[in-house]
């Protein structure tokens, strides 16, 4: 997987800006950079972290005014020689300047390649690698402030102390069974049992922040359902602050799903607008009303937008029906005209939340009025208690923002239950090591210990060119 020979690529947007970068790494990095700068110094004669100015030049022709910045391996990001030569931002320069070290050598470095140099070199483990594109793609502060918190090295810091532990009681059965005399297993199992318990507590403590992380990570992945002209598409452009969807008094307007994303004070929600939901003989309509009810399925959280200015119909009782166990909140819309519905007519469907048998707990009802505004703050703070129990302050927990670690950390812990089970069946301890090792390299694909070398590669893959 690991290539030596010299990379660059362009590390800025492409587009027109003050300042552009080219970063180049690799053992021919100073050469290279030297063979097309012009300056008081020479790039090779430069001390490490060190900065000179002057010009990039193809032979007799002036490119560009540059200011070169040398950081020499293996103390940096890369740990090989690395040299960011910063012009103006232009994307012809830029390019011009890319032509240059290709024609002398360098090769046009692959999507995430500086970074999985830093991975191989060991500078980071993979863990802190996927934070890296977690901070480049942060929309909110506690995106952020998660991002940066892996990106330190806490995540990573726990692992290894997981897999220590593991690791401990794995080499001592095998050296009692290699060497009886000097090591005894006697009363061993239950001093293991003991730690094994410990452990899965710790695993099942970080697995249980994983829905909460992706949340912070992705946002809160929001479907707005409802009856045809319930005002779904009003609420959708309320919510943007922008007419991102049509309106109009037809019903059926809205016949496909309408993806946006907004922040409502620090919560990121991914908003689906959805066709009205109803029996349809129309076979576009009945496309986007499909898609509706397959959204339903895939949402963390649903908006059920129901008309306060008319009465209940029959298919508003069908949609305030459904069966799911999705966090639900139901919008009162048109609450700027009269109300022929309110909220006991909704909470009558439910019945007494008390009451024996069927009978469902009322989601929580917000009245609100996509033309003015009202109750905008009040969909917030209900939305911040069915997820984040009302509070949203960061207090610097670790959390699990990524789907890989956490299935990792599930399968960790199946392993670990699966040598508790071995325990209480007085397996012999040669078997216990079996899941033991099992437990340790599922923890290792976190931090990339054990990690194939293709999965890695995807992971990547998808990062931005230039990291």
């Amino acid at each position: 997987m690991y290539r030596s020979d010299t990379i660059a690529a362009i590390a800025t947007g492409m587009g027109k800006s003050a300042i552009g970068m080219v970063r180049v790494s690799g053992p021919e990095a100073i050469a290279l950079c030297d063979g097309i700068f012009t300056g008081k110094k020479r790039i090779k004669d430069m001390d490490t972290y060190t900065a000179a100015y002057g010009k990039i030049t193809d032979g007799a022709e002036v490119l560009d005014e540059a200011v070169v910045l040398v950081m020499k391996g293996p103390h940096t990001f890369t740990t090989e020689d690395t040299v960011e030569i910063d012009v103006h931002g232009g994307p012809f320069v830029m390019k011009r300047i890319m032509e240059l070290l290709i024609r002398r050598g360098a090769r046009v470095a692959e999507p995430g390649e500086f970074t999985k140099r830093a991975y191989l070199g060991g500078r980071i483990d993979m863990s802190e690698a996927e934070a890296v594109m977690d901070v480049i793609n942060a929309e909110t502060d506690m995106a952020l402030k998660s991002s940066v918190n892996q990106l330190s090295g806490r995540l990573s810091s726990e692992i290894v102390e997981l897999r220590e532990r593991i690791l401990y009681n794995t080499a001592y059965i095998e050296s009692a069974l290699d060497d009886p005399e000097n090591y005894s297993l006697e009363g061993f199992s239950e001093k293991l049992e003991s730690d094994v318990e410990e452990l899965r507590a710790r695993i099942k403590s970080l697995i249980q922040t994983a829905d909460e992380g992706r949340i912070i990570k992705e946002g809160i992945s929001t479907a707005i359902i409802g009856s045809p002209n319930a005002g779904k598409s009003s609420i959708l452009n309320m919510l943007l602050g922008e007419d991102r969807a049509i309106v109009t008094d037809v019903e059926g307007t809205t016949r496909d799903t309408l993806e946006e994303y907004i922040s409502l004070d620090g919560i990121v929600l991914r908003l689906i607008d959805t066709a009205g939901i109803r029996e349809t003989r129309d076979i576009v309509e009945k496309i986007g009303v499909d898609k509706a009810r397959e959204l339903i399925t895939e949402a963390d959280l649903l908006l059920i937008v129901v008309d306060g200015s008319r009465e209940l119909t029959e298919n508003d009782r069908s949609i305030l029906s459904l069966e799911t166990d999705k966090k639900t909140i139901i919008l009162l819309n048109k609450n700027d005209k009269e109300q022929l519905v309110d909220r006991s007519d909704i909470e009558s469907l439910y019945g007494d939340e008390k009451a024996e048998g069927d009978k469902r707990q009322c989601p929580g009802i917000v009245n609100i009025s996509a033309i003015s505004g009202e109750g905008a703050d009040a969909l917030r703070d209900e939305i911040k208690d069915l997820f984040f129990k009302g509070e949203l302050d960061y207090n610097n927990q670790l959390r699990i923002t990524n789907t890989r670690h956490k299935q990792s950390l599930i399968q960790a812990d199946e392993s670990l239950e699966k040598v508790q089970e071995s325990i209480a069946q007085d397996v012999g301890e040669d078997f216990l090591t079996i899941d033991l090792m099992s437990a340790y390299e599922y923890l290792g694909e976190i931090i990339g210990e054990t990690l194939e070398d293709d999965l890695a590669d995807k992971i990547f893959s998808e990062f931005c060119m230039g990291k």
